[in-house]
C-alpha cells in the first residue's frame, strides 16, 4: 500500500493539486476517513487546527455495529487500550440503558459480538492517525480552516496557524470531519437544520475531594441529573443536565465554580471538587446537514449531525460514516465509480442519522427531571421488560438494525444487511469474512464449490476479490454473497436460474461495467 500511496501523491502533484483529498478534522472520524482512503492508495492530508492532541475523550463507547465495522478492517483490538480486549462472543446479558432506564439486554439482537467496546476517542483517533500515516497519509497540525473556494476540478483551502500565519492548500476533494461547529460546513454554505437546545449540560473531569460521599452513577432529582463516574484515586468524570432551559451563552468558558455549583444545586448538598483537567458545556440541540455532499465537499461525523449524547451513539454514527464514505470516494477518484455511487453516501447515511436523532429526542423527553415525568418513566420501564420492546430499542442503540436500499431482487434476505463474520476455510487456510475485508476490497464469496458464479464475476476480478470458501460453522442461508468493502451485502444467491443475471446487475450497479 505504501507504493500505491507514493503513486497517488505523485499523481496529485502532477495534476496541479497539493493532495487528492483534504480531510479537515483530526478527530476519530477524520482520521478513520483518512485511513480508509490511504488504505486504498489515495493521496490524503489530514488538517487539524490543534497544534497538538489535547487528550480529551468526551466519548468512549463503541456499540456493536461499529465494533463489527472496525473488525472488518482489523482495527477492533487496536482501538481498545490496555492488555484486555472485549470478548468477541455475545454470551450472557449485556445491560444498557434507554433514557437512563437500565433494562436493555443488547445481546438479544446480536449475531456477532462484542456488544460494547470501551475505546476513549482520544486513543482511537491516535490509532487511526498512526495507521493512516503508515499507509502514506500526511497529518498537518496547527492548520485551522478559515477559507474555502470550490472550482470545477479542485478546492482551495486557506489555513491559519495560531501565530496568525496563513497559507493555502489545494485538493481535489474535501471531507469535513471538523465537528459540530464545522468550518467546512459553514464555509461551503450547507445548511444545518433541526431543533435548537432546551437542556443545559456540563461535562468535565475533576478530582473529587470526598469520593466516598459523592453521588455516584446516574442520579435524577427534581432539579436535574448528575452523572458521576467516581475514581477515588484520580480524575472523575462529572456531568450535569439542567432541564430549566438552554445555556444563556453556549460558547462561554466553563469554570470549576459553575460545574461545582450545578452539581451541588441538583444533588442538594455540597460535592467538593478541584483540579479540573477540562470542562465543557453542551446541549440537546438536534441538527443535521441538509446534504452530506455539495460538489467536491463532503461532511462526516458531527459536522453532518449533532444530538444529545444519550446512549453514546454519536461517535458510532461518525465512524460508520467514515467507512461508508471511504471506499466510495476512493472509487470516484480512481475513475472506477459507477454513476451515482458517491451520492449513495448521503442517501444511505442521512436516514440512519435522522433515526438516531429521533430516538435521542425521545430519550431526552423521557429523562425530563420534572416529577410529572415519573409516571411515564415507570410505565416505560415496564414496557422495556417485554421482549419485543427490548429488542426494538436494543436494535436502535446497537445499530444492528441498519439496512441500506441496495436495489436488486426483492426476495434477497441479505441485500443491504451487514454479513455476519462467520468462520471459513479456504485453500489458503482458516479465515473469516471480516479478515477477507481487511484490504477494503469488494468480495464475491462463493460457498458452493461450483465455479459458475465466479466465472460470471470474472470480468470484475480487477476490482472484486473472488474467493471460494467452505463454512466452518453457522448458517449463511446462501451459496454465494457479494459484499461491499464496508461489509454490507448487495446480492446473494437464491439457487435459481436468475442468479447469474442478478449477480451481473449487482456487480455493474456497485462496481461498474465489466469492460472498464
Amino acid at each position: 500500500m505504501r507504493a500505491e500511496a507514493d503513486t497517488a501523491a505523485g499523481s496529485a502533484a502532477e495534476s496541479g493539486v497539493d493532495t487528492e483529498v483534504a480531510v479537515v478534522g483530526g478527530g476519530p472520524v477524520g482520521t478513520l476517513v483518512a485511513r480508509e482512503l490511504a488504505l486504498l492508495g489515495v493521496d490524503v492530508t489530514i488538517l487539524e487546527k490543534l497544534p497538538r492532541p489535547d487528550g480529551v475523550s468526551k466519548a468512549s463507547t463503541l456499540h456493536a455495529r461499529t465494533a463489527q465495522t472496525l473488525d472488518r478492517r482489523g482495527l477492533l483490538e487496536a482501538v481498545q487500550p490496555g492488555p484486555y480486549t472485549a470478548a468477541r462472543g455475545t454470551q450472557g446479558p449485556v445491560r444498557f440503558h434507554f433514557a437512563s432506564i437500565f433494562e436493555l439486554d443488547l445481546s438479544r439482537v446480536l449475531d456477532e459480538g462484542p456488544a460494547i467496546v470501551g475505546s476513549p476517542q482520544a486513543f482511537a483517533q491516535e490509532v487511526f492517525a498512526a495507521d493512516a500515516a503508515r499507509l502514506g497519509a500526511r497529518v498537518r497540525r496547527d492548520a485551522e480552516l478559515v477559507g474555502l473556494d470550490e472550482y470545477d476540478d479542485h478546492v482551495r483551502l486557506r489555513l491559519r496557524s495560531v501565530s496568525g500565519a496563513e497559507r493555502t492548500l489545494t485538493a481535489r476533494w474535501v471531507v469535513g470531519a471538523d465537528g459540530a461547529r464545522s468550518a467546512v460546513r459553514r464555509l461551503s454554505g450547507i445548511r444545518f437544520l433541526g431543533d435548537g437546545p432546551t437542556v443545559a449540560a456540563l461535562m468535565g473531569e475533576v478530582r473529587l475531594l470526598d469520593p466516598a460521599r459523592a453521588p455516584g452513577g446516574w442520579q435524577r432529582t427534581p432539579r436535574g441529573w448528575t452523572l458521576l463516574w467516581v475514581n477515588p484515586h484520580g480524575v472523575s468524570r462529572v456531568c450535569t443536565y439542567d432541564y430549566r432551559g438552554p445555556h444563556q451563552d453556549r460558547h462561554s468558558p466553563v469554570t470549576l465554580d459553575e460545574l461545582r455549583g450545578e452539581v451541588e444545586r441538583i444533588a442538594g448538598r455540597p460535592v467538593p471538587m478541584d483540579s479540573p483537567d477540562w470542562i465543557a458545556r453542551f446541549s440537546d440541540a438536534s441538527l443535521q446537514a441538509e446534504r452530506y455532499r455539495k460538489g467536491r465537499i463532503l461532511l462526516a461525523g458531527d459536522a453532518a449531525h449533532v444530538h444529545f449524547p444519550a446512549g453514546g451513539q454519536g461517535v458510532n454514527l461518525g465512524l460508520q460514516d467514515a467507512v461508508n464514505l471511504g471506499w466510495k470516494l476512493a472509487a470516484e477518484i480512481r475513475g472506477r465509480a459507477p454513476d451515482g455511487l458517491l451520492d449513495t453516501y448521503h442517501s444511505e447515511r442521512q436516514p440512519v442519522a435522522a433515526a438516531v436523532l429521533h430516538n435521542v429526542k425521545a430519550q431526552v423527553a423521557l429523562m425530563d427531571s420534572d416529577p410529572r415525568t415519573d409516571a411515564l418513566r415507570e410505565l416505560f420501564t415496564e414496557l422495556m421488560r417485554f421482549d419485543e420492546v427490548n429488542a426494538y430499542l436494543s436494535t436502535m442503540i446497537t445499530g444492528a438494525g441498519v439496512v441500506y436500499a441496495v436495489g436488486g431482487r426483492g426476495d434477497d434476505p441479505l441485500a443491504g444487511r451487514m454479513v455476519p463474520s462467520l468462520p471459513l476455510k479456504t485453500a489458503e487456510g482458516p479465515t473469516s469474512l471480516a479478515e477477507l475485508l481487511h484490504d477494503a476490497r469488494p468480495l464475491l464469496l462463493d460457498l458452493s464449490g461450483d465455479t459458475a458464479l465466479r466465472t460470471v464475476a470474472g470480468p470484475w476480478a480487477d476490482r472484486v476479490a473472488l474467493v471460494a470458501a467452505t463454512p466452518v460453522a453457522g448458517t449463511w442461508g446462501t451459496e454465494a454473497v457479494l459484499v461491499r468493502p464496508d461489509g454490507y451485502a448487495v446480492w446473494s444467491a437464491r439457487g435459481d436460474h436468475q442468479d447469474a443475471e442478478s449477480l451481473r446487475t449487482a456487480l455493474t450497479r456497485w462496481f461498474g461495467p465489466e469492460s472498464w
